[in-house]
C-alpha cells in the first residue's frame, strides 16, 4: 500500500512517471530512514501514541529491516516507490496496527528529508576522511622531494624556478581549504527537519523535536517548518558545490601529473598498477585513471548544475520537482568519494625523477631574478626588465 493512497487507482504509466528510479536510489537511505523511525517511535511512545509494546514490536521490525538490509536483502520494489512505503508496508504485514501507527505526526516529505540529511551527514563524514588521508599522503610526498627543483609554467611557458615541494605542497594546502569548506557545509545540515511535516508542521499533537534531534544525533533542530522544506535543494546545492571544489582539485593535479609524466618531461613516473595498456600498441604505458579523474570533475560539475536547475523557480513549500534532486547529489558523492580513494596511492606510488628536474631548470626561468639583481644595482626596473628580456629573445 502506498502512503498516500486513497483508494482510487492511477494510471501505471503515471505511476511509472513520478517513481522513477527512486525505489533503486533508496537502497541508500533504508538504514537512515529506520534510524529516523526509531527516533520518531520513541517520541511516540513518549507522546502516549505507541504503548511499551508496541514500541517494542516497531523497534524490533527496524532493527530486522537494517540487518536485511545489510545483507542486501530488503526488497524496495516499484510498486512501494521508495524505502520509506516499504518499510511501513514491512511492519504492518508483520505488526499488523503498530506498523499503520508509525506515520502519526509526520509526512512523507519531513521523513524523505530527513533520512537524506542522515544519509548526507554519513557521506560527507566518510568523504572528509578520504579527503584527509589523501591531503597527508600528498603532504608526505611534497616534504620528501621538498628541495628537488622544478621549473614554474605560466601560459603553459617555462616561467620562474620553483621546486616539487611547492607544486604539490599547492595541493595539499587546497585540500585544507576543501576541509575547511566542508566542515562549514557538515556544521549547516547538521539540523533535525523532522516534525516540519508536509511544510507547515504537525496539528493537534505537539512533537518534540529536540528529542529525536538527540535520538539521531543532529545538533539542533529546525524551528521553522517551511524553512526545513525549503532547504532542501538548497543544501543539496551546496553539498555539490563542495565537492565540485574537490573535485577541481582532483582535475588540476591530475592534469599536471598526466603532463610532467609525459616522455618530454619526465618529471614524475607514475605506478604501472595505476596505468593501462594499449589494445594494439606493446610499448603504452597510458595513464587511464588520471584521464578518468580529470573528467569526473565535469561530470560532478554537471550534477551540481542539475541540482541547481531542478530547485530554481519553485513556489515555498514541498514540490516533486525535489525528488530528482536525489540522484545527482549521491551520484557526486560517489564519483567524488571513488576519486579520492583512487587518486591517494596514485600519489603515494608516483616517484619524482630528480635528475630530470634538475635538467629543466634551464637559464631563462632565472631572468626575473637577473633582473632584479640589476635593480639592487640601481637600474630602474623597467630597463633591467629591457635590458634582460633581449638577452632571452623576449619582446
Amino acid at each position: 500500500m502506498k502512503l498516500w493512497d486513497k483508494g482510487v487507482s492511477v494510471d501505471k504509466a503515471v505511476e511509472q512517471f513520478t517513481v522513477g528510479n527512486d525505489y533503486e536510489l533508496d537502497k541508500h537511505l533504508v538504514k537512515h530512514d529506520c534510524r529516523a523511525s526509531i527516533a520518531h517511535a520513541r517520541m511516540l511512545k513518549k507522546m502516549g501514541v505507541l504503548s511499551k509494546e508496541e514500541l517494542r514490536k516497531t523497534e524490533a521490525g527496524l532493527q530486522e529491516i537494517l540487518e536485511l538490509s545489510a545483507k542486501g536483502k530488503f526488497a524496495i520494489l516499484p510498486e512501494d516507490e521508495d524505502c520509506h512505503t516499504a518499510i511501513e508496508n514491512f511492519l504492518t504485514k508483520k505488526y499488523g496496527e503498530v506498523g499503520k501507527k508509525i506515520h502519526t505526526c509526520r509526512s512523507r516529505n519531513d521523513q524523505v528529508l530527513t533520512a537524506l540529511r542522515l544519509y548526507e551527514k554519513e557521506a560527507l563524514s566518510d568523504t572528509k576522511k578520504l579527503l584527509c588521508d589523501f591531503q597527508k599522503q600528498l603532504g608526505e610526498t611534497a616534504t620528501k622531494n621538498s628541495t628537488v627543483p622544478l621549473p614554474g609554467y605560466t601560459h603553459m611557458q617555462k616561467a620562474m624556478p620553483t621546486t616539487v615541494g611547492v607544486w604539490l605542497g599547492s595541493f595539499v594546502h587546497a585540500a585544507a581549504d576543501d576541509v575547511l569548506f566542508l566542515n562549514a557545509v557538515a556544521k549547516m545540515i547538521d539540523q533535525n527537519p523532522l516534525g516540519s511535516a508536509a511544510s507547515f508542521g504537525v496539528p493537534v499533537f505537539a512533537v518534540d523535536k529536540k528529542m529525536t534531534a538527540k535520538e539521531m544525533g543532529f545538533s539542533r533542530v529546525m524551528e521553522n517548518p517551511l524553512h526545513a522544506q525549503m532547504s532542501r535543494g538548497k543544501f543539496e546545492m551546496t553539498i555539490a558545490s563542495l565537492l565540485t571544489q574537490i573535485m577541481l582539485d582532483m582535475n588540476h593535479l591530475a592534469t599536471d601529473l598526466m603532463l610532467f609524466s609525459m616522455q618530454e618531461f619526465g618529471f614524475v613516473s607514475l605506478p604501472v598498477e595505476f596505468c593501462t595498456g594499449s589494445s594494439i600498441m606493446p610499448q603504452k604505458k597510458n595513464p587511464d585513471v588520471l584521464e578518468l579523474a580529470r573528467a569526473k570533475y565535469h561530470v560532478v560539475v554537471g550534477e551540481e548544475m542539475k541540482i541547481k536547475g531542478i530547485v530554481g523557480n519553485l513556489m515555498s513549500g514541498y514540490n516533486r520537482d525535489m525528488q530528482l534532486t536525489k540522484e545527482p547529489l549521491m551520484n557526486a558523492f560517489e564519483i567524488t568519494k571513488f576519486t579520492l580513494s583512487i587518486m591517494t596511492p596514485v600519489v603515494s606510488g608516483m616517484t619524482v625523477n630528480v635528475e630530470k628536474c634538475k635538467k629543466a631548470m634551464t637559464p631563462e626561468l632565472y631572468a626575473t631574478e637577473e633582473a632584479y639583481k640589476l635593480v639592487k644595482g640601481d637600474l630602474p626596473f623597467r630597463e633591467a626588465y629591457r635590458l634582460v628580456g633581449e638577452k632571452y629573445g623576449g619582446s
